[in-house]
């Protein structure tokens, strides 16, 4: 099959708001707290900093590398890499035969992401449903504040898996009727209006976090690092998060990749990308734990988020109207990077299969719906069933963020620095206009190839040896 990709995002700044929308959803406002208060506050934030940049960043670049060259999503990308793909342009390194390994892990690369992609997906879209119900909850209620009980309409939600599974297939209805419009009509349009909105709430809503009496002790939890709080688990967790955040390991990357323009300088890109998402992640990390420790109650697991706010609605002036604002940003969140994800999915089949745009969006949204069933009855009708100590969404959530997410990452970094044209590679890079380019390019194959691996396989054996 010959090339003919010629999708390109509209301007650079669409680039920014589509790759910061995808990295920076539920994530860092329902995932991060939770995941940071099971491993002490401070030294994990501190911890999680470190890896966006040691080895997030690299992982992101590498990622956008191998999209942009190629022109092509993951799928087809590692295609060429191992020579199955008509190419116009060969872009394989012929220097050395990778390892049996690493082309074995490359064959099975494509559907092990996209695996990944679509039960997160799935289970995403049943968390989004939670959202997007409390949101309703504190709409019908804002001009009558006593009708809204906290306690109740989260058990309404916990003991009903019905309702669950009819707003989780709202929210993918929702993002695969976005999906299936074109690019520059969808994706970029749509998460070019919900990002700015978005980032303005997270500032508003964290001013609104630090007025509270319990900001002093939130903020101490948040920075003040405790490193004996931290666990063998720890450097996984906060790995995995990195990864999850900055949407390295589905795939996404490589798409967006794929529709950079020629002159899209890919370090740049890459910082600005990894610097966003973080300070945006510290932003909600302001907003939310004041409103964590400001009912005094231990909360902890992924109803974290929802077990505190609607408390705190019910406690300060205007509250109902502050809860609105909350969860309107938590759903602009998880929209955007639900469509992030989705266009990857779509994107993967479009090219390795030609299936059109809109049948590749809603044969997404149905198989998530149907892996959704699973999640969105765990709080009910299968609440019993457990792996480990974990219940099926908390089981989906670890498994795919901690595991898998690290394996995926890893087999695409070996990809980029191994069997990647060096060449041009280098290119992407060096700037006659930038006197360290070369240096930055030399430091970055460095950190890809004997930095990372190792931080990974580390991170993964610790969280091996935490389980027995």
């Amino acid at each position: 099959m010959g090339d003919s990709k010629t999708t390109v995002f509209g301007t650079r700044f669409g680039f920014y708001l589509v790759a910061i929308g995808s990295a920076f959803g539920l994530g860092n406002l329902w995932r991060f707290p939770y995941v940071a208060v099971e491993n002490g506050g401070g030294a994990f934030v501190l911890l999680y900093l470190f890896l966006v940049f040691l080895i997030g960043m690299p992982l992101l670049i590498a990622e956008l590398a191998l999209g942009k060259i190629s022109r092509n999503s993951l799928i087809p990308a590692v295609g060429k890499l191992l020579g199955e793909r008509y190419q116009v342009r060969d872009i394989r390194e012929r220097v050395s035969q990778p390892p049996a390994w690493l082309r074995l892990g490359l064959r099975h690369l494509g559907g092990f992401s996209m695996a990944i992609t679509i039960i997160v997906l799935a289970y995403y879209a049943v968390i989004s449903g939670w959202v997007l119900h409390f949101l309703m909850q504190l709409l019908v209620s804002a001009f009558d504040p006593e009708r809204f009980r906290p306690d109740g309409a989260l058990k309404v939600l916990l003991d009903n898996g019905w309702l669950q599974l009819l707003l989780t297939s709202v929210h993918l209805l929702t993002v695969g009727i976005i999906v299936a419009k074109d690019l520059e009509f969808g994706l970029e349009k749509w998460v070019g209006y919900c990002m700015p909105a978005f980032v303005l709430l997270v500032i508003g809503l964290a001013v609104k976090s630090l007025n509270l009496e319990s900001a002093h002790e939130a903020l101490r939890f948040l920075f003040y690092p405790d490193f004996s709080k931290l666990t063998l688990a720890s450097a996984g967790q906060a790995l995995g998060h990195v990864l999850f955040t900055l949407s390295v390991g589905f795939g996404s990357m490589v798409t967006f990749g794929s529709y950079l323009s020629e002159k899209a300088y890919l370090p740049m890109a890459g910082f600005r990308v990894s610097t966003l998402d973080s300070l945006i992640s510290l932003w909600a990390g302001v907003m939310i734990f004041p409103l964590v420790v400001y009912g005094g109650q231990e909360f902890s697991g992924p109803q974290l988020l929802f077990q505190t706010v609607p408390h705190l609605v019910k406690q300060i002036p205007g509250g109902n109207w502050f809860g609105v604002g909350f969860f309107l940003c938590l759903y602009l969140a998880s929209l955007g990077a639900s469509i992030g994800l989705f266009e990857t999915v779509v994107a993967n089949w479009r090219e390795a299969r030609r299936m059109p745009r809109p049948k590749g969006a809603f044969l997404v949204a149905a198989v998530c719906f149907v892996l959704a069933v699973g999640p969105a009855l765990s709080t009910s009708v299968l609440s019993n069933v457990r792996i480990g100590s974990y219940g099926l969404l908390g089981f989906f959530d670890a498994a795919l963020i901690n595991w898998c997410l690290p394996i995926a990452a890893l087999l695409i970094s070996q990809a980029v620095c191994w069997m990647l044209k060096q060449d041009l590679v280098r290119a992407e890079f060096v700037d006659p206009e930038l006197p360290g380019s070369e240096r930055l390019f030399k430091h970055w194959i460095f950190v890809l190839r004997y930095v990372v691996t190792p931080v990974v396989v580390l991170a993964l054996v610790l969280q091996l040896i935490a389980l027995f």
